[in-house]
């Protein structure tokens, strides 16, 4: 019995292996078969010719259809992103090529996006309708979109794509987004600091604590960009005051237990502070002593050690050899630390370097305005010897334009070491103007604003424009024309036709009216110095006299006409026009009445301001103001008096200061004036987005003099003061702004206001 059961389990494992045998040569037979392929068929292709499947497999007939060749054509298909699935058979010596293909996408939609534009989120998608659906471009998107809302602070988002099949293997691809909310950063704080209490190192770092107020900012939500150039930031702030071996250990952001905001952490090590130990130079440069570059050391020793002396030491001595013509000099210091001493000693060594030509210059970005306007600031042509202080000069001229929002002047190495191309680069942005605002004033009351201008008019550089302004006590109206470079030379030329409208009836019984025009014509004298000359005549009109006005109102009513020429020379060398934080401006204008008209005088002004900043981001202010006006074998007239107040002597009202009637207390103007202000602008750490600034200031000035003496007249060259502090909101609607000053030295008759508020709108 058991040899039987042995004899069968036996046969029963020969038959078993036969079929397992016979079944592998089988299978091996249909892939193993190397003959050629006499044939290949396709099937499965509903938009994509079979011969062009054929053509990517790189598989033709009379191939050896040996396995790695067939692999390979599997692979080569599958890499196309054309199928979802690809399989060969072999029949015969036919080879069938089965696929099925990845359907197209028709329209791609979002479902719960609110934070971000549709137009917005499919910039960053890879997919576009009419291009192969596949889903690890898919998947790649989600990741895209995602890290697009991380970027603006929400990391709670979740995005999910659902497809939906359309007839002839086509899909529509919707992604359905859940923003989640904007992930905040609810605290900041500091690990290491001695020196400096975590508000004042709060106060440097770009990434704020959230509040309500920063609404309209995005410096309260979670960046990692942000969070690493914070890190440079607090380098900076502390190489700024001395402390040489400064080093942010860490900066982590977590998120808290509930996932909705964020706890950001500064680990810091800040070191000993050092001061400057010994100075030298080393200079390389054949014909160039180190005695004529020691003046412009910034560095001294002795003093606190900061980053940007050096900084400065380094434009300094490179200033001074662009202006001897020398390029690309390298100004390297080289730091000796003496920790024990706590200083650091600094050796300026000045790499050797040949005198350099202008090859060149490029202007990039300039779509609009034209290469002559750009390229007209510049006092250096091709073949000149270079200057770096000319660069830099014409820097400061193409930003002052105000026809670019970004402007990068550079020079970079030309054909020969003998030369050198400048390459600016430009952003444009709008210089058309249409305005229409209102607003208040505690002054004008309720006011009105039309205006159109160009400031670059056909991409020229010329200046036109329309303006109206109106309120309750004046109106404006106004319209001119500059050409900036005449006759293509660096002349300015142009017109104004302007009528003045102004209701002095509060403050001295009269109306006015001032219509007229003027030509001007300006130049260039010198390294930041111009002069302009002008011609203008006018016709003034002291109207609706009240009978009870001052008797030497009375006396003036009636038109009269002035013509006269006016010189003004200013010599600029703020470092902005418009916002200038560096520098210093001064201008003097005198002007002639007598050429024509019946009105005769001879009037000065001056005014000059210094600007130095401190800390970073605050800018003192230094302003004054004199004049004065005599009469040619006549009385000065009312209406080219000297009136002062309001925004110029802070804490007085308009016309509040100067020789004023002692019966009806109507204000006369006078001859002669004077007015300064010392004013300390600073930001108020609410966000720099939201424009929001504020001042403490203090005033000074006075006006007097008359032709004509009367005891009726209430007359005095003493000082008035006034002191306070303000705050502006540069809008995207408008300029908001109050004033809150005091008057501290006054005379009786004087008229004060306590607080000046304006507010305008545009639309």
């Amino acid at each position: 019995m058991f040899k039987r059961f042995i004899n069968c389990f036996v046969l029963a494992s020969v038959l078993f292996a036969t079929i397992i045998v016979g079944l592998l040569l089988h299978t091996t037979s249909s892939w193993s078969d190397t003959r050629k392929i006499t044939s290949i068929e396709v099937l499965g292709t509903q938009r994509i010719d079979p011969e062009t499947v054929i053509s990517y497999s790189n598989l033709k007939v009379g191939d050896q259809s040996d396995p790695d060749k067939l692999d390979a054509a599997l692979k080569v298909l599958f890499k196309t992103g054309l199928f979802a699935d690809v399989d060969f058979v072999k029949v015969g010596e036919k080879l069938v090529i089965n696929v099925i293909e990845n359907p197209v996408i028709n329209r791609i939609a979002f479902e719960g996006n609110k934070r971000i534009e549709a137009k917005d989120l499919e910039l960053e998608l890879q997919l576009k309708p009419r291009l192969v659906f596949t889903r690890t471009k898919v998947q790649q998107d989600v990741q895209r979109l995602l890290t697009l809302y991380r970027l603006s602070g929400r990391f709670a988002t979740q995005i999910v794509p659902k497809i939906i099949k359309l007839e002839q293997n086509r899909v529509n691809l919707v992604f359905e987004i859940d923003e989640g909310p904007l992930s905040k950063i609810r605290n900041i704080s500091f690990i290491g600091n001695k020196s400096f209490s975590d508000s004042e190192l709060a106060s440097v770092i770009h990434t704020k604590e959230y509040a309500f107020w920063r609404i309209l900012t995005s410096t309260d939500t979670y960046d990692p960009d942000r969070l690493s150039y914070d890190r440079e930031l607090l380098r900076r702030f502390y190489l700024n005051r001395g402390y040489v071996d400064f080093t942010v250990l860490s900066a982590v952001a977590e998120l808290t237990p509930d996932q909705k905001d964020f706890v950001v952490t500064f680990s810091i090590d800040e070191g000993e502070r050092y001061k400057f130990g010994k100075m030298s130079l080393i200079s390389n440069l054949e014909g160039v002593q180190e005695k004529q570059l020691s003046s412009f050391l910034i560095t001294k020793e002795g003093d606190w050690y900061t980053a940007k002396a050096v900084n400065e030491t380094i434009d300094s001595i490179s200033d001074q050899l662009g202006v001897l013509g020398f390029a690309f000099v390298k100004v390297r210091p080289i730091s000796d630390h003496r920790r024990k001493e706590r200083i650091v000693n600094l050796n300026y060594t000045i790499s050797k370097t040949r005198r350099v030509f202008l090859e060149r210059i490029d202007i990039e970005g300039n779509l609009r305005t034209l290469d002559k306007v750009v390229r007209r600031e510049f006092d250096i042509v091709e073949g000149d010897a270079f200057n770096i202080s000319k660069l830099r000069r014409a820097k400061r001229r193409i930003r002052n334009l105000g026809f670019f929002a970004k402007t990068n002047v550079e020079r970079v190495m030309g054909k020969s070491e003998e030369s050198t191309i400048i390459k600016v680069q430009v952003e444009e942005k709008s210089t058309g103007e249409i305005s229409f605002g209102v607003g208040f004033s505690s002054l004008d009351g309720p006011l009105a604003n039309v205006g159109i201008r160009e400031r670059n008019l056909l991409g020229r550089g010329q200046d036109l424009n329309f303006n109206f302004q109106g309120s309750a006590s004046r109106q404006e109206f106004k319209i001119g024309f500059t050409e900036p470079y005449f006759m293509e030379r660096r002349l300015s030329a142009g017109f104004d036709l302007f009528q003045v409208t102004t209701d002095r009836q509060t403050d001295s019984s009269f109306d006015e009216r001032k219509a007229g025009g003027s030509l001007k014509l300006g130049y260039v004298l010198g390294r930041d110095l111009s002069q302009s000359l002008k011609y203008q005549l006018k016709k003034t009109d002291i109207q609706n006299v009240d009978e009870t006005a001052s008797t030497l109102i009375k006396e003036q009513e009636g038109t009269n006409t002035v013509s006269q020429i006016s010189q003004t020379t200013v010599f600029d060398k703020r470092d902005n026009r418009y916002e200038p934080k560096d520098g210093y401006v001064v201008s003097l204008t005198n002007e002639l009445a007598g050429l024509s008209g019946d009105t005769q005088h001879f009037r000065t002004r001056i005014k000059t301001a210094y600007f130095v900043s401190l800390f970073e981001d605050k800018v003192l202010a230094f302003i004054a103001e004199s004049g004065h006006i005599i009469g040619i074998d006549q009385d000065v007239k009312i209406g080219e008096r000297f009136f002062l107040g309001g925004q110029t002597v802070r804490g007085f009202s308009n016309s509040g200061i100067g020789p004023r009637d002692g019966i009806t207390n109507d204000a006369l103007g006078g001859n002669t004036y004077y007015a300064g202000s010392i004013e300390l602008r600073f930001p108020l750490g609410l966000g720099e987005e939201l424009g929001i600034n504020g001042s403490l200031f203090t005033d000074v000035g006075s006006l007097w003099s008359l032709d004509r003496d009367s005891s009726d007249i209430l007359d005095s060259s003493g000082a008035r003061a006034s002191a306070g502090l303000g705050v502006s909101w540069a809008t995207g609607l408008g300029l908001m702004r109050v004033d809150f000053a005091s008057a501290l030295l006054k005379e009786d008759w004087d008229e004060t206001e306590f607080v000046r508020f304006s507010f305008g709108t545009r639309f």
